[in-house]
């Protein structure tokens, strides 16, 4: 039996994103810094109207509603803090591996604030074009993070 893995995206030619590694590297620092201030504006600005987002919390989304969805968040999380763990970068594809940590502190999708914290590692899988991100496929454990918040109980393994 041969492994043969299933990708979802097409080959990229590595020049498409329009950008050299370093401005590669600079972009992806500039968001972090946006995401330390919390500034969905910034962020959404780096998506084009038809780039698709894929997100356990969000669902699938367009840019046009990346700022939308970004500020709920950071609207029940006013201390999140987002750390880029690792950055590969292979091509026009770059997936950040990321740390969260935060605290309920205002409503989140209709649950109350319950003032609890969480911390979560993740992924953000991110294609480039015209030093836009075209697509965007975020990878942690939403489940867990409503269970350390308190909005949803688990029984013990």
């Amino acid at each position: 039996m041969t492994y043969e893995p299933r990708t979802t995206l097409a080959p990229v030619n590595p020049l498409e994103s329009g950008m050299t590694r370093a401005e590669i590297v600079a972009f992806f620092k500039r968001r972090q810094e946006a995401w330390e201030d919390l500034d969905a504006k910034t962020l959404a600005a780096d998506y084009t109207d038809a780039s698709v987002i894929e997100s356990p919390s969000a669902g699938v989304h367009t840019g046009r509603d990346a700022e939308k969805a970004l500020g709920a968040i950071f609207d029940a999380f006013l201390d999140l803090t987002m750390t880029v763990d690792d950055l590969v970068i292979d091509g026009d594809t770059v997936v950040a591996v990321l740390s969260f940590e935060g605290t309920h502190m205002r409503p989140l999708l209709g649950f109350e604030p319950t003032g609890k914290r969480f911390h979560l590692s993740g992924a953000f899988v991110h294609r480039l074009k015209d030093r836009k991100i075209i697509h965007e496929r975020r990878i942690y454990d939403f489940t867990g993070l409503l269970v350390q918040i308190g909005v949803l109980k688990a029984k013990p393994a």
